[in-house]
């Protein structure tokens, strides 16, 4: 969010937030955020989405079923311009920063 205005400037049309959860969680996310309708916040509840990209992650063993890796994805035309996912329990390459300097190179 703090980064919001800097992606906007770099020409970033909309701002997606997609986690394997069902929309109340994702409502209730974006209310304690206070995202303000400055980014779409999507349930992706069976993976679908998740799994189509194929950025699953398999957290059965911690009591948490299939998940989404950490990801940041641009978006040009439809077409996916830069993705850059995480290593499990990392948040170093899919942070705002990342972003405004990709979508500023265009």
């Amino acid at each position: 969010l703090e980064k919001f205005g800097e992606l906007k400037a770099a020409g970033v049309d909309e701002i997606w937030c997609i986690s394997v959860n069902d929309p109340f969680v994702m409502g209730a996310w974006a209310r304690d955020l206070k995202t303000d309708g400055k980014v779409r916040m999507l349930g992706d509840g069976d993976a679908t989405f998740t799994k189509a990209t194929g950025l699953t992650l398999d957290m059965s063993g911690r009591g948490m079923g299939l998940r989404s890796s950490r990801y940041s994805m641009l978006v040009k035309n439809g077409k996916v311009a830069t993705l850059n996912v995480e290593a499990p329990g990392k948040f170093e390459v899919s942070d705002a920063t990342t972003m405004v300097a990709q979508a500023k190179a265009g």
